[in-house]
């Protein structure tokens, strides 16, 4: 084997010719190693050691002959002092944080299997821990290029990638809950009828289970637990072998439909835990540097055991990298951050942190959607509202109080109001919407859940029912959990879809959780991160076609209106108007009275949307002019000023001026 003094960059493994030979350039950080070793592993698991060369913190080696599929790792020698935060040993086998690809899952299933991995042990675990693998990144894109629609255009639908198709009988078996499945010609279809613009991604990237998990036979479903924040995770591939190349074909296919590429990332902490925890990765290579603080410990800011310090510019740098990566090599769209707070921790959260100066100055991230779950569970941790531009953000408000007021009756019209017109008590420092509105996302009921049951009902995550949120401002109708009782059954539907109607005409950006739109049930649980089952994959033989079609409706009307599809400026009073039942002009009394909940809205004199959040049916006298009803009770249905509407307990109607002749108002 021959090899050569390399390059200290890129980081990672990189193919590539030098001194006129073909081969791979490795390059690695480590702040406090001592030496470190590249460890080659042949298709028999034999292992050969290749000694690194330093530069300022950078260890770096070219090897000739070293190809697509070759498997390797690292071993870093250094100091052991366990109060300063050195805990590196040799003997234990680390993944590449740039790894393009990692083969190989750590068994952490009981205690003996764990110490394995500890930084204390001295065993030598080469042949039994996961290995990072060389990729060739080439890929025929045939032109395409990242979309970057318009956030006023963007409606969003999260989802995760095995739970979408794992049970779509209308695909091949072999594709389903893959990569592949979601790319299928069928899924493609479905998402175009359904009208949404982008897709966001629970995290695709190598995650672990966590021990406690492996230990029940459960599985990290979500994969918020990463340790590969370069690789494609295999197990969401139809083609083990190279499941980069069809993911690439995914965003591809996304493309050609008009569709963006959302992908969740977690920057916060790796799936390695506290200092107890497995050492796999970024521990082995310098503890210290990547994780502890100025006095020397964890932070513990994601209830993970370990935040990684972003005050590093090195892992900073190992960061931007990333995402670079991904928008370079993957044409992603956008990125949604998890427990965003952290990213701008120094260690209190500042606007002005380095990970936003970097992103905010790095031409390849000019373009892209960035969009920040902005708490943490640390002290100061919630942050709505305080995120940089050009930053969109959760808004846990508007969720929790559209749910106060369909759900519960705990709200009134004006602090509604302030929601459904994009939360300007949140975001006004800016000149539009930063709100990101959702009634339900992957954490937390789903929207037939949140109809249909008090409380949770967790027990399959073995945690005795202690997971996962408390306080959901959901509403069982009278009934906890399924029923045959039609009434029942018939006023959560009309709830459901109130809560829809609400969620896609509000001000602001849009984000469906996948299956709300069918009525899939996780069966009361709101915390379903270790549910890899029917539990969450999407029911598709039952689904409820009524409201895919119904949502489907709504979302042609939201791309209708100019005031919410092509505009992300404040509404104003030249735009939309509120009234009460009568018509007139809401007055201050109107929007702080307890015992009123009917609203109308006029946006842009041309569309009416009718709210009715009392338990009884409610009358309503239309503006002046005529009027079709293109969605609710009597749809097509004309309509004039000299006439008044009934509309139905909990709902919600919308109608489009008219010219007095009865046409086909939504193209569906």
């Amino acid at each position: 084997m021959k090899y050569f003094r390399g390059k200290p960059f890129p980081l990672g493994s990189s193919l590539c010719m030098q001194a006129g030979k073909f081969g791979t350039n490795f390059a690695i950080f480590s702040q406090n190693a001592t030496a470190i070793e590249l460890c080659l592993f042949d298709e028999n698991n034999q292992e050969t050691r290749v000694p690194m060369i330093a530069n300022e913190g950078t260890w770096h080696i070219f090897v000739e002959g070293v190809k697509t599929g070759s498997k390797y790792g690292y071993r870093v020698q250094g100091e052991q002092n366990e109060q300063a935060g050195l805990l590196f040993n040799a003997n234990k086998l680390l993944i590449d944080p740039y790894a393009k690809a990692i083969e190989g899952m750590p068994d952490l299933s009981s205690e003996d299997a764990v110490k394995w991995y500890v930084w204390n042990d001295e065993r030598d675990n080469g042949q039994i821990a996961p290995k990072s693998v060389v990729v060739d990144e080439t890929f025929d894109w045939e032109n395409d290029t990242p979309l970057y629609h318009s956030w006023a255009e963007t409606i969003i639908y999260e989802m995760q990638i095995k739970g979408f198709s794992q049970l779509n009988p209308e695909l091949p078996q072999e594709i389903r809950g893959t990569f592949a499945g979601l790319a299928h010609k069928n899924s493609i279809s479905y998402l175009k009828k359904l009208g949404i613009t982008a897709v966001e991604l629970l995290p695709i990237t190598y995650h672990i289970d966590e021990p406690h998990l492996q230990k029940q036979g459960l599985v990290n479903y979500w994969g918020y637990n990463v340790l590969g924040n370069f690789a494609v995770d295999p197990k969401l591939a139809a083609d083990k072998q190279n499941p980069l190349k069809e993911f690439k074909q995914l965003v591809k296919t996304l493309h050609k439909a008009n569709i963006e590429v959302i992908l969740d990332v977690v920057f916060n902490h790796t799936a390695e835990g506290g200092k107890d925890g497995a050492m796999l990765s970024f521990r082995g290579f310098d503890n210290h540097a990547y994780w502890l603080n100025e006095q020397g410990e964890y932070e513990n800011w994601t209830g993970c055991g370990n935040t990684l310090n972003l005050t590093n510019i090195n892992i900073l740098r190992w960061a931007i990298d990333c995402l670079c990566y991904w928008v370079d090599e993957c044409h992603i769209d956008g990125f949604r951050f998890d427990l965003a707070s952290i990213l701008g921790r120094t260690p209190r959260f500042s606007e002005k942190a380095d990970f936003f100066t970097a992103i905010k100055s790095h031409s390849k991230l000019a373009n892209v959607k960035l969009i920040a779950e902005p708490w943490d569970i640390g002290m100061h941790g919630y942050q709505l509202g305080k995120f940089p531009a050009p930053f969109y953000q959760w808004n846990d408000r508007y969720r929790d109080d559209m749910r106060r007021f369909w759900l519960r009756k705990k709200l009134d019209l004006a602090t509604f109001a302030r929601r459904f017109a994009g939360s300007d008590d949140v975001f006004s420092h800016h000149s539009g919407s930063k709100s990101i509105n959702f009634i339900t996302a992957h954490d937390g009921f789903n929207l037939q859940d949140l109809v249909s049951y008090n409380k949770k009902h967790n027990l399959a995550n073995g945690e005795e029912n202690r997971d996962g949120h408390g306080t959901n401002h959901s509403n069982n109708h009278g009934v906890e959990g399924e029923t045959n009782k039609e009434l029942v059954k018939n006023q959560r539907e009309i709830t459901a879809c109130s809560l829809l109607a609400t969620l896609l005409l509000s001000g602001g950006v849009p984000m469906l959780f996948a299956g709300d739109e069918m009525g899939h049930t996780q069966q009361g649980n709101n915390n379903c991160y270790c549910q890899d089952n029917e539990t969450t994959w999407l029911d598709w033989e039952n689904r409820n076609q009524t409201r895919v079609d119904y949502v489907s409706d709504l979302i042609a009307i939201r791309k209708q209106i100019p005031l919410l599809s092509q505009q992300d400026k404040w509404w104003t009073e030249d735009s939309v108007q509120w009234l009460n039942p009568s018509a007139e002009p809401m007055q201050v009394s109107d929007w702080h009275n307890q015992e009123l909940r009917q609203l109308t809205i006029l946006f842009e004199g041309q569309w009416l949307i009718l709210m009715n959040a009392h338990k009884q049916p409610q009358q309503f006298i239309l503006p002046q002019g005529n009027w079709q009803v293109v969605l609710g009770q009597e749809k097509g249905t004309l309509m004039t000023e000299t006439q008044s509407v009934t509309l139905n307990n909990m709902g919600v109607c919308v109608l489009q001026k008219s010219d007095g002749v009865h046409t086909k108002i939504l193209e569906t």
